[in-house]
């Protein structure tokens, strides 16, 4: 951008995605003169061009296959669909240029000078900008916000092979579906990813080391998630550590051993065989390059960039998104979009994590907000617990998805609620009456004692709710 380098900016902003991009648009809203500087050739970071948004549509594509075969039969459709794995890439792809073309709008309206290229930071108020040429820019800036974001966490003894040892954007461009995909990792990219190849046609295998699926889940959902998960065909390997592959023609070949040896040795190694390996650890913050020392800024242990309220040690440098600390969610980033920027404003900014929602989007999906039992129980928090099953619902019955159920916890004295847990039938959009409920200190009652609509499978959060206090209805 010719002129970038003529002005002084309020604010520079490195990395397009949705912590990046939130962060921009606020500027552009609060009168802020804002650069936003993305390496990709599109905005909207992982999450819009390798991640939520184009698993989310090969989510919803395979679930209306899977229904296609399974359940349209049952309730008087007769179809015999045909797979048209190109065609459902084409339509994921087209949906996904279609939301990075929105947010190049929403830069302009804002009035968001966007620069393309690979950012560093050259010093305080400095930011270089290295266009795909070669050329490089330097733009100045009074604040500078980091929203660089997370890349997959890859595997030692584990190295990643095109179409064969692949991470969670190789899962989602698959040319045809595998025979045997072996996914390693239990937690929610994992899972997801999984789900679909699995209603494509594959057999699907899943390596965790840990003995419980999704991570940070409550204990009970995620016995209750596993299960229903091996009812539809997937095949969990829990307890179990992946110390090496080897890749051949016929595919890849794993080398298992258990997490933890007995005490006499027992647990022999063993291998595994799959023509494609999924490899979903996690992630980890995405730093490479980007001039940190140039301010005295250094990552801890874990790779995260420390902050206090959002800011970091160097003066004018703030950092926001899976970068820093706290849950590696896209919405957890835009929240702290909006904070970082009213600060630099001027203006109150604030993020409670403990009410940031977490949703796997399976079939059902599961999702969850504040508190678990087992956080609950081992902070000596003295709780009470309504349950409601979907099999109870009135919506969910009619339409044959009563897999599932809600929990509701809340403070056994003055009735807050503490946590929300819901296993089933579009979970993530039930779990935003919980965040709204807590966000304003909410008890259960105040659930209880609200009219939902019937029939919904909202109301299987209020049912829950009622039994808080024992009085559930409708089970």
């Amino acid at each position: 951008m010719a002129d970038a380098a003529s002005q002084t900016y309020d604010v520079v902003i490195i990395g397009g995605g949705p912590g990046g991009y939130n962060a921009a648009i606020r500027a552009g809203q609060l009168g802020l003169k804002a650069a936003l500087v993305e390496k990709r050739s599109t905005l909207g970071g992982t999450c819009l061009n390798v991640g939520c948004m184009p698993s989310k549509a090969l989510l919803h594509a395979s679930e209306l296959y899977e229904a296609a075969n399974n359940e349209f039969a049952g309730i008087g459709i007769d179809v015999k669909p045909k797979l048209n794995l190109a065609q459902m890439h084409k339509a994921k792809d087209d949906s996904v240029e279609a939301l990075t073309k929105g947010i190049e709008f929403l830069m302009k309206k804002n009035k968001v000078d966007v620069v393309k290229g690979f950012g560093r930071i050259a010093g305080q108020g400095k930011v270089e900008v290295e266009a795909e040429g070669g050329a490089k820019t330097t733009l100045e800036t009074k604040n500078i916000v980091i929203a660089t974001g997370s890349e997959p966490t890859p595997l030692p003894g584990v190295d990643f092979e095109d179409g064969k040892v692949i991470d969670s954007t190789g899962a989602l461009f698959l040319p045809k579906v595998p025979k045997h995909l072996i996914v390693i990792g239990a937690g929610v990219i994992g899972l997801e990813l999984g789900s679909v190849w699995r209603r494509l046609g594959a057999q699907v295998t899943v390596v965790e080391f840990l003995d419980k699926v999704g991570a940070g889940m409550d204990g009970e959902v995620a016995t209750a998630f596993q299960r229903g998960l091996t009812k539809q065909g997937m095949t969990f390997r829990m307890g179990t550590k992946v110390t090496g592959a080897k890749t051949s023609k016929d595919g890849v070949e794993l080398t298992l051993e258990p997490a933890q040896k007995s005490e006499n040795g027992g647990g022999e190694a063993e291998t595994l065989k799959g023509d494609v390996v999924l490899v979903a650890i996690g992630r980890r913050p995405y730093t490479a390059g980007l001039g940190l020392e140039t301010v005295g800024v250094t990552p801890d242990q874990r790779g995260f960039i420390a902050n206090d309220h959002f800011k970091t040690s160097a003066p004018g440098v703030w950092v926001i998104g899976d970068v820093t600390h706290g849950p590696m969610l896209a919405h957890k980033a835009e929240e702290d979009a909006v904070a970082v920027i009213e600060l630099i404003a001027g203006k109150p900014g604030h993020v409670d994590y403990d009410l940031v929602p977490s949703v796997i989007y399976t079939g059902p999906e599961v999702a969850w907000v504040g508190k678990t039992e087992e956080a609950l129980k081992a902070a000596g928090v003295n709780y009470k617990k309504g349950k409601f099953p979907f099999a109870a619902n009135s919506r969910a019955k009619i339409n044959h998805e009563t897999e599932g159920f809600v929990k509701v916890l809340a403070d056994a004295a003055t009735d807050k609620v503490l946590g929300v847990h819901i296993y089933g039938p579009q979970a993530g959009e039930l779990i935003g009456e919980a965040c709204m409920t807590m966000a304003f200190g909410g008890a259960s009652e105040d659930v209880a004692r609200t009219c939902h609509p019937h029939p919904t499978r909202s109301e299987a959060f209020r049912q829950a709710a009622m039994g808080v206090e024992g009085w559930t209805m409708q089970a």
